[in-house]
């Protein structure tokens, strides 16, 4: 069965943590849903690029689908994510259920709100280091059981196929990777910027 992301843009969203790790997962044949938490479908990012929406987010809540993962793009926006009872709802659900819940940048607060960091090994934006004084920076990806997170934008192709190694398989992974020229063996590759748990 083919697998399946919801990605939820807010007002001020980082563009490059969405518009990456979408691009490499449909690459990979994973199924991406892209809603907005706004009144519209058209969404306007922390650069002012507008992307548009497949879905709003109540539509996508009403049709009731369990997805394989939930990924939470940062930036400034992170803000409206985190005073969104709907997306603490989902983010609940998803973690309650051992899916892959994926938050970058600033994103990873969403997850600290709602008390899914205690105890475990997370990294972000350097920004937030005052918020989530543990977070990791010895890595840009960090994976703790079903949690992945990314320090920031630098991040979102490592990022991007960090899930699709954890939703697919690492031959899948490598071979985006491949496609993209990105390094696949050797220092800078997708298993070195990965740190499983300890």
């Amino acid at each position: 069965m083919r697998r399946s992301v919801l990605l939820i843009l807010t007002t001020g969203f980082e563009e490059i943590e969405a518009v990456v790790p979408t691009d490499l997962m449909r690459r990979a044949g994973i199924a991406v849903t892209i809603a907005s938490r706004e009144a519209t479908l058209y969404v306007r990012g922390r650069s002012e690029l507008m992307l548009q929406a497949d879905v709003l987010l109540d539509a996508a809540i009403k049709e009731g689908v369990n997805y394989d993962g939930l990924l939470l793009p940062g930036g400034p926006g992170t803000e409206n994510l985190r005073q969104d009872t709907r997306v603490q709802q989902l983010v609940r659900q998803q973690a309650a259920t051992d899916r892959l819940v994926a938050a970058i940048c600033a994103a990873p607060l969403v997850l600290k709100d709602l008390g899914l960091l205690y105890g475990r090994r997370y990294t972000s934006h350097f920004s937030t280091a005052e918020a989530l004084p543990e977070r990791v920076t010895d890595s840009d990806v960090v994976l703790d059981g079903n949690l992945l997170t990314a320090s920031g934008p630098g991040a979102a192709i490592a990022f991007g196929l960090a899930i699709i190694k954890e939703l697919l398989d690492s031959s899948s992974c490598e071979k985006v990777a491949a496609a993209i020229d990105y390094p696949v063996a050797g220092a800078g590759s997708p298993q070195d910027l990965i740190k499983q748990d300890p």
